[in-house]
Formats: C-alpha cells, sequence, structure tokens
C-alpha cells in the first residue's frame, strides 16, 4: 500500500521503520517541513514529505500527533482525499503531561470521536495502546504464543478489517473492538493500555473497562505540566 503517515514523534517514527520493511511505500511528514526528517528519511527508507504530499494519492493515512496539535491539523489536508482512504488515528490525550484541557474529552467524548469531528472524516483508533519501543521489538509471527494484540475500533467494518490485517502484517493480533463510540475502552487509564497481552487476556480487560476519567488522566487547574512533571 501507499501509506501516508502524518506526524514523525516515536509511534509515527516507528511505524515509519516497520512498514517501509513490510514493503509499503511510505511518506512521513511533520509540521516542520521535510527537511528536518532527512535522517528519519535515510534509516527509515521512507520517503520525507509536505503533508499535502503525505495524503496524496495515499491508500492509507496515519496520523499520529498531539491532541492538541489536531485542530491547527483539521480538515484541509484531507479535502481532496477520496472517502474511502482509511485514516488512523493513534492519538491519546494526555491533559495533564501535554495536551492541557479539551472540554469535549473531558466532559465524556472519546478522544478519537473528537478526533474524526475536527478533521471532518471518519477515523479508525488503533496503535495507541503500545509503547513505541515495543511496537518495534516485540511483533511475532501469527500463531506465536503470547502475541501481543492490539485493539482497533471504528464505524467502517471494511475499513476496520484493513487496519486490523496492517496490525497483523506488523506482527500483533488484531482485535475487533467495535465501533469508534468504543474506542474509550482504549484510552490511557483502561485496563488494556499498555498492558501487552494477547487476544483473550486483551478482550477480557477491554471488557473491564469504564468509560468514567480517573483524576491522573483529566485535567488539573494547572495542567499542562510535562511528562516528567505532570500538571
Amino acid at each position: 500500500m501507499k501509506i501516508g503517515i502524518i506526524g514523525a514523534g516515536q509511534i509515527g517514527g516507528t511505524l515509519a521503520r516497520r512498514l517501509v520493511t513490510l514493503g509499503h511505500a511510505v511518506r512521513i511528514a511533520n509540521s516542520r517541513g521535510p527537511q528536518t526528517l532527512a535522517e528519519l528519511a535515510k534509516e527509515s527508507g521512507a520517503t520525507a514529505s509536505t503533508v499535502a504530499d503525505a495524503v496524496k494519492d495515499a491508500d492509507l493515512i496515519i496520523v499520529t500527533i498531539p491532541e492538541k496539535n489536531i485542530p491547527a491539523l483539521g480538515p484541509k489536508p484531507f479535502v481532496h482525499v477520496p472517502a474511502d482512504v482509511v485514516i488512523v488515528d493513534t492519538g491519546n490525550y494526555y491533559p495533564r503531561e501535554r495536551d492541557g484541557r479539551i472540554a469535549a474529552i473531558e466532559n465524556g467524548m472519546p478522544e478519537s470521536v473528537w478526533m474524526s469531528g475536527q478533521i471532518g472524516r471518519p477515523v479508525i483508533k488503533a496503535f495507541n495502546n503500545i509503547y513505541a519501543r515495543h511496537l518495534l521489538e516485540k511483533g511475532m509471527p501469527a500463531g506465536t504464543p503470547g502475541r501481543i494484540a492490539l485493539p482497533v475500533a471504528g464505524d467502517d467494518v471494511a475499513a476496520r478489517k484493513t487496519v486490523m490485517k496492517l496490525v497483523d502484517e506488523l506482527g500483533f493480533d488484531p482485535v475487533d473492538t467495535g465501533t469508534l463510540a468504543e474506542s474509550w475502552r482504549q484510552q490511557p487509564g483502561t485496563p488494556v493500555y499498555c498492558a501487552d497481552r494477547d487476544a483473550a487476556a486483551t478482550r477480557q480487560l477491554l471488557a473491564q473497562a469504564s468509560p468514567k476519567r480517573t483524576a491522573q488522566w483529566t485535567a488539573s487547574d494547572r495542567s499542562p505540566g510535562s511528562f516528567e512533571a505532570p500538571a
């Protein structure tokens, strides 16, 4: 597939590396311009790109930027992207560490439902509940006992299946978690978040999740701080 990645942080860079090794044509972009991605491009084999070029003619687009930057991204990059192109959201809301208060999420809207509204396109939520290093190093062949499972949520069944196939290619068992409205089950603070469990255990943890955000994952009056010193 031709895959465009918007965001070159830990998850974006990791997916670029892994997807290129699987034979996909990857273009990766950030907000600072392709000239800042020369080293990553050389090391990974991905093509450093502008956001506009990353999404052009892509079969699948991965958005992996901080929640606080999603409004600035907005719908503009996707205006000419065909409706059948799958868009994946890997994002997590970190109010105390990075993003500050986003009222809709604080009021109970699942992160990816909010993100979808901001860009004006349906999205599939995936790759948000695993550490980047584990995504890079812990993939295993299908059928391996203890293979880590990753939940995939979204409203379009065909799009969900496309992303689940990609999860499997990357070396993880995909677990279909249903609609985007249910994607809160894999948000930070839920039992499945960064749990690295197999498919059976992942399903159990998803079932145990609560939609109520705990204090650790709720903005305070001082938010945001940093990952080293959450506010």
